[in-house]
């Protein structure tokens, strides 16, 4: 028979014996014939199954515990049953020697089938869960060893504090006669007649002197379980960081399905984008039939920009989007052109934090026949915002600060298999003052997020944090002769920034992969609404 065994190292083949009520283990098959490398008599033996490992039994006698593998749930019962009759052959035990193993860990799983030290074992498919079964197994060694080392190092307080007095008086006494101690952990003694005091001392100290412990084999097979275990750690780390950080949130809400791949992730997020956009072009096709028709806002309706408790805040955001955001970034080495469509332009920096993707993004577009005024118009004003946004669940004003400047709290539309996002931010337009005549008109809505206490963060949704720009600059050719400026003559420049923190983990392809799709379809279907909503009437500079 064949099982795993040998945590040091992770699961590693052995070939294993059972004859005569006693069970042997040997390196190979090959080895058979050179002497068993253990073997445990199975009179008093305790065979525990694993709670949720279905190959795994772990057989213990007295300390000894052999932590066994079969290579499928099989194999164990075929194991388990011919151990049982060995047993009942030689006239010991019973069933009820089979115990079942109450975990204190309800995670873990499948063989891993390499080593726990090896860099080569961290592939993509070996799950947390796998690490976390290694995890249990080790923990399972290394309370035994602390154990018996425990008891080690109660004997060796209980020698030195009983010579503790006596020792002092020596190393008084003579310095030069204090033992030197070998690297190899054998004690090196020069004749002496202190009363015998130190032979005592360094007797009750030696590797085989308290209760027959083999310190030094302790300590070796110490050393390397805390090994396994550190290698081990650390992948587990590394796996919760890079695939399944969350993950419980996520199971405690979507069920088992979501401890999945990069692909499935991926396949799963397209699938759902997609559907979202034909419920899209459907509903869309229904509001071009009953088109209201809303009236352009007065050219005053913008003019004050109100004073509140965030107005600093939105100065110096404005400023900094002024100062920063309408740089050209086309030649910069940092930012990738991502797509081009047109007069379109979408350009990407690749920036991660603790795993989580935080690029910035930034977008530049030119319009035709409309202008920055109402282009910010549009984007700013609630009213208007489920004619043109497609990924909002829905929202509402936690506070309305000015005439155009509000706190808004909005959910997104959960797309499968990440968590609910909301995003709680202040909304403010503002109308840059020109330096001089022959700089074009611009117009500018920030939203950045807040905190508010309106609307904290709740368990439903991972909360995101935004910091957007939509910048708008309105160029106008004179018209021919004396006609009047029409929007022929028209062309807003747009300008839109985006840094988004989405407030926990999902894969960085994924998210990357959402954003070169979603970014570029939000700006042709807003401007094209905007280009809808003006036609035909008066323009509002």
């Amino acid at each position: 028979k064949r099982s795993w065994t040998n945590y040091i190292h992770g699961w590693q083949d052995r070939w294993v014996v059972l004859k005569n009520n006693t069970l042997s283990y040997y390196k190979s098959q090959d080895e058979t014939e050179y002497g068993c490398r253990g073997s445990l008599c199975l009179t008093k033996a305790v065979i525990t199954l694993h709670e949720f490992d279905e190959c795994r039994l772990d057989i213990s006698v007295n300390d000894s515990v052999w932590y066994l593998r079969a290579q499928d749930p099989d194999h164990r019962h075929q194991w388990i049953d011919s151990i049982e009759l060995h047993r009942a052959d030689s006239g010991y035990g019973s069933e009820s020697s089979l115990r079942r193993h109450g975990s204190m860990l309800s995670l873990t799983s499948a063989t891993s089938g390499y080593s726990a030290t090896s860099t080569s074992s961290f592939k993509k498919g070996y799950s947390l869960r796998e690490k976390l079964a290694e995890m249990e197994t080790f923990r399972d060694i290394l309370c035994r060893q602390v154990d018996t080392l425990q008891k080690y190092f109660d004997s060796c307080a209980d020698a030195v504090s009983k010579d503790e007095l006596q020792r002092d008086k020596i190393v008084e006494d003579d310095e030069d006669d204090f033992p030197n101690t070998r690297t190899d952990g054998e004690y090196l003694h020069h004749n002496n007649n202190n009363n015998g005091s130190k032979e005592k001392l360094f007797q009750a100290l030696s590797p085989k002197g308290i209760n027959g412990i083999d310190f030094k084999g302790e300590a070796i097979t110490f050393k390397a379980t805390t090994a396994g275990i550190l290698a081990t750690l650390s992948h587990c780390i590394d796996l919760m960081v890079k695939r399944e950080d969350n993950w419980q949130k996520r199971l405690d809400k979507e069920g088992p399905n979501s401890l999945i791949n990069e692909d499935e992730f991926f396949d799963a997020v397209e699938a759902a984008l997609d559907r979202q956009d034909k419920i899209e072009e459907q509903s869309q096709t229904e509001k071009t039939r009953i088109q209201r028709s809303s009236p352009v806002p007065s050219g005053d309706a913008y003019s004050s920009t109100g004073s509140h408790r965030f107005s600093d805040k939105v100065e110096e955001m404005v400023q900094s989007h002024m100062t920063y955001s309408l740089q050209d970034v086309g030649g910069d080495a940092n930012w990738q052109l991502v797509v081009e469509e047109g007069e379109m332009k979408v350009y990407r920096r690749e920036v991660e934090e603790n795993g989580i993707v935080l690029d910035p993004l930034k977008a530049t577009h030119s319009v035709k026949g409309v202008t920055g005024h109402e282009v910010c118009h549009y984007f700013w004003d609630t009213a208007y915002r489920n004619d043109w946004e497609t990924t909002i669940e829905n929202f509402n004003v936690v506070e309305t600060l000015s005439d155009n400047a509000a706190i808004i709290y909005q959910t997104h539309k959960r797309v499968w298999p990440a968590s609910q996002r909301d995003v709680l931010y202040l909304s403010a337009m503002r109308k840059i003052m020109a330096n001089n005549e022959n700089d074009p008109d611009t117009w500018l809505v920030c939203n950045f997020s807040v905190d508010h206490d309106d609307a904290q963060p709740t368990n439903r949704c991972v909360r995101a944090k935004i910091n957007i720009a939509m910048i708008c600059q309105t160029l106008v050719s004179p018209p021919e002769g004396d006609k009047e400026i029409s929007r022929d003559n028209i062309l807003c420049k747009i300008t839109y920034v985006a840094n988004v923190n989405p407030g926990g983990w999902a894969p960085a392809s994924v998210l990357r992969a959402v954003a070169k799709r979603e970014y570029p379809k939000f700006l042709k279907r807003f401007t094209s609404y905007v280009q809808e909503k003006t036609a035909g009437k008066p323009i509002l500079f």
